[in-house]
């Protein structure tokens, strides 16, 4: 079992920035490929980021490129995602989810281990 907890979530005017943590505890999280997805107001859970086992190949939602990076620090057994230049429609519960393998995945039913949520709102 792998257990995840994200924080950094919070308020933020449109154009600002916000850092996403994920703390994993249990297995080696360094066997885990990591990966954010978000759920707005009335919609599904979408993916936005994933990344390696040894963060070396990562994957974004095009809506994100350019303006969100994700990162992972595996002697802290941290996962982030770093959010710049933030918009409204980016207003979300941010979760992080954790699965083993070796590629990279981009589906909610690929991803076993997942987080409590964080939620990020992003003013006009």
């Amino acid at each position: 079992q792998v257990q995840l907890a994200e924080s950094g979530g919070g308020l933020v005017q449109a154009g600002g920035s916000l850092r996403l943590s994920c703390a994993a505890s249990g297995r080696t999280f360094s066997n885990y490929v990591m990966a954010w997805f978000r759920q707005g107001p009335g919609k599904e859970r979408e993916f936005v980021a994933s990344i390696s086992r040894s963060g070396g190949s990562t994957s974004y939602v095009d809506s994100v490129k350019g303006r969100f990076t994700v990162s992972r620090d595996n002697a802290k057994n941290t996962v982030y995602l770093q959010m710049n230049s933030l918009k409204p429609e980016d207003t979300a519960v941010y979760y992080c989810a954790g699965r083993s393998g070796i590629s990279l995945y981009f589906t909610v039913g690929s991803y076993d281990y997942w987080g409590q949520g964080a939620q990020v709102t992003v003013s006009s």
